[in-house]
């Protein structure tokens, strides 16, 4: 057979089989009544064939044809699976975020389903693409009637285009997003912009910022151990979290905590960690997002290291992002604490390991970053120990289509309940040291997730698109009494902020504010506490 007949068969097996969700989203709104609907989703189809064909023919070549084409199709059917499962969209934040993802993350996602689409939509395809024989010639004319396929394909592609240019530009201009549910092109142009990335961050090294940084005097004048907490949830929603007025009581332990301080309106810069992550501790978030400056820049952490702050970030997940990069970390998994760690992973718990012998030695001013594992999916019901099964029936499955909606729910209100849990813990501890050290907590997520509202699942969509429960997410401040007076802190006017929307933006100038780390990239506005402080930094 003519090696373009099998490109060709290739390519009307994607647009038959993993093109649905674009057809689906392109579609959407119209009438079947309505001949122009026919005509546009034909023109579609027609322009998805040709453009599958196309980059199926520029790449694949003799004795690379078979290899590369039994590779992309194992890459268009499980793409097409998670797509279709979780309603998720392959854009290169999407792609950084999978490619970032540990061996347990990846067990996690495996189902029978995912094995299912691999078998139908690869493995059969790959076992006929073996048994044929193509057809051999020579090099010069094997080159030519391949850029006659090519030009002509490029044709079809332009010509289906044309047709409906109109409609096809509105939708392309309004709805950008869309062009990342074509299979396997989406693929294959999200990993080259995130390989080009990387590469281009690799060359150069993270830009120093706060070059300036400098304690100010209210550190210099402490006279005891001051000690910040900083935990990044994961993936929990702010209309699930208790605090906020949901249904069910989900954060039972920090509601009877009468000094804690909770946050109902508070916006993430993402919809997943490789995002939300860098950005929560850049000078400038969401407001005004610049992803390249963010990823080469240093963090933070770093501008708190350079006035003298002891940094240290821990980790319970799939690491920090470049935020703490030349910094100290430590992974939970490798301390490994005695029944919190199994199949490598380790409940939240294990993050709290040590905490007492640290505050004992502590010194200084020190801010100390909880990474948790937290509400990560779809396997909500391995995130929780069994006494904290409050919710049932619970969703225990890896794969949530094999769930109700309720039962999904109800696994993941229970994660809540041991991250409220977890929270408590961390702030009785920190209570039982307040006589010799002045601490906080700041609790923020990530992002937000998807738990089967219009079909939709875990999180990751782009950020124009994505639902509000994507965005919305829970935040939680605590003082002690000791870290209260010692930055003037007015709790009353805290809880007054508290009801004013808030974002993940605010993070960076609350905390150096809270340090009282003096830095020209400190902006007032967006620290939550100055207004609180009467002492001014």
């Amino acid at each position: 057979m003519p090696s373009e007949w099998v490109l060709l068969a290739v390519s009307l097996l994607w647009a038959l089989t993993c093109h649905l969700p674009f057809f689906s989203a392109a579609l959407q709104g119209r009438s079947w009544s309505d001949p122009s609907s026919w005509g546009f989703g034909a023109a579609l189809f027609v322009g998805a064939l040709a453009l599958n064909f196309v980059v199926l023919a520029v790449f694949c070549h003799g004795r690379l044809l078979k290899p590369l084409v039994a590779v992309l199709l194992v890459v268009a059917a499980g793409s097409t699976h998670f797509m279709q499962a979780f309603g998720v969209y392959l854009d290169p934040s999407m792609l950084r975020n999978a490619l970032r993802t540990d061996v347990g993350e990846a067990r996690e996602l495996l189902s029978l389903g995912f094995a299912g689409r691999l078998l139908l939509q690869a493995a059969l395809p790959i076992a006929l693409l073996w048994g044929i024989q193509l057809r051999q010639r020579t090099f010069g004319r094997a080159l030519g009637l391949r850029l006659l396929w090519i030009v002509g394909g490029v044709a079809v592609l332009v010509g289906a285009v044309l047709a409906v240019f109109q409609p096809f530009s509105s939708l392309m201009r309004n709805h950008k997003e869309i062009r990342y549910l074509i299979t396997p092109t989406n693929v294959l142009w999200s990993t080259g912009s995130v390989v080009a990335e990387d590469l281009k961050g690799a060359a150069r090294p993270r830009q120093p910022i706060g070059l300036d940084a400098a304690p100010g005097p209210q550190m210099q004048a402490r006279t005891r151990p001051t000690v910040l907490v900083v935990v990044v949830g994961e993936t929990a929603r702010a209309a699930n979290w208790g605090l906020n007025g949901y249904a069910r009581q989900t954060t039972p332990e920090l509601a009877k905590i009468p000094t804690l301080v909770n946050f109902p309106q508070v916006t993430s810069c993402g919809t997943n960690t490789e995002v939300s992550v860098p950005c929560l501790f850049a000078p400038v978030g969401r407001r005004d997002y610049d992803e390249a400056t963010i990823r080469g820049s240093e963090s933070l952490l770093h501008v708190l290291k350079r006035a003298g702050v002891g940094v240290l970030w821990r980790d319970n997940q799939s690491g920090c992002k470049g935020v703490c990069e030349g910094l100290p970390s430590e992974e939970v998994l490798q301390l490994n604490p005695p029944g919190l760690c199994a199949d490598g992973r380790c409940m939240d718990e294990a993050l709290l390991l040590g905490l007492d012998e640290r505050l004992a030695q502590a010194k200084g001013t020190q801010v100390l970053v909880l990474h948790q594992l937290g509400n990560h999916g779809p396997s909500y019901f391995r995130r929780y120990p069994e006494a904290f099964a409050k919710f049932q029936p619970a969703c225990t499955q890896d794969d949530l289509r094999q769930c109700t909606q309720a039962e999904i729910v109800n696994a993941y209100d229970n994660v809540l309940l041991y991250t409220d849990h977890v929270l408590a813990t961390l702030i009785e501890r920190l209570q039982a040291r307040a006589a010799t050290v002045d601490s906080a907590v700041l609790y923020v997520s990530d992002h937000g997730e998807s738990l089967g509202e219009s079909n939709l699942f875990l999180h990751g969509l782009p950020y124009a698109i994505a639902p509000d429960v994507q965005k919305q997410v829970p935040m939680v401040m605590w003082f002690s009494e000791g870290l209260t007076a010692a930055a003037g802190l007015d709790l009353d006017c805290v809880r007054r902020r508290a009801t004013q929307p808030a974002a993940h933006d605010h993070l960076f100038h609350t905390v150096l504010g809270l340090t009282d780390v003096r830095t020209a990239l400190y902006a007032p506005d967006w620290d939550l506490l100055r207004a609180c402080r009467k002492a001014q930094p």
